[in-house]
């Protein structure tokens, strides 16, 4: 049980770990990020028990709304509703990046949360598989919801626009990410692999860019 607990924790402690550094923080915001990785990982049991729902009654069983509607949109919404309600509206929120370090905090709580029950169901040894896709791809969408969140906290003029895009950006990339996974469940990594380095790639520019403008 304790190499489960380890499995299903460790890769987001990792990369909650490399965010969190990129930055510096006090002990004051550790406890809010703490919090805010709390709240995701409570988030993901409605979420499931939503999705389950829909799939027993029969909707959304064609795999593209499945994806968009289903995985992309449910998990994204409820992520970024809570974000907003608990970190946006929070007095600690004062930086843009603040946006990106709580909003990797809620999705990594979300991923640990999800990851756990996936490796009771199907094995630690699918560890290594699941931190370097569904756990590392939940922090990229906290990454960039975030960001957007981030400047539309600090940056009054533009402010509709950055909220839209916080929660657009990654219920898309989010869809398109399940799309892959069941569209070409076969031979998915030949097109999930360059998918998952632009992903990185854009997050790392979203987390220098929100450290310039902070400055």
């Amino acid at each position: 049980m304790f190499s489960l607990l380890t499995a299903a924790i460790a890769p987001a402690m990792a990369l909650l770990c490399f965010f969190y550094l990129k930055n510096e923080y006090g002990s004051q915001t550790l406890g809010f990020v703490v919090r805010t990785f709390l709240i995701g990982a409570l988030l993901m049991f409605p979420v499931m028990v939503l999705q389950h729902a829909f799939l027993a009654e029969g909707f959304f069983a064609n795999p593209l709304l499945k994806a968009f509607i289903l995985y992309g949109f449910f998990e994204e919404f409820f992520k970024w509703f809570m974000l907003y309600f608990f970190a946006y509206k929070h007095v600690e929120f004062n930086r843009r990046y603040d946006g990106i370090i709580f909003g990797v905090s809620l999705s990594l709580g979300f991923a640990s949360m999800e990851n756990g029950l996936y490796l009771i169901a199907n094995g630690v040894e699918t560890a290594i598989g699941r931190a370097l896709l569904p756990v590392s791809s939940h922090a990229i969408y906290g990454v960039i919801m975030g960001y957007y969140l981030g400047r539309a906290k600090m940056e009054e003029k533009h402010r509709k626009k950055w909220l839209f895009l916080s929660l657009f950006l990654p219920v898309l990339l989010h869809s398109l990410y399940d799309a892959i996974l069941l569209l070409w469940s076969k031979h998915f990594l030949f097109v999930m692999v360059p998918f998952m380095l632009v992903l990185w790639w854009v997050a790392i520019q979203k987390v220098k860019l929100a450290n310039q403008l902070d400055r």
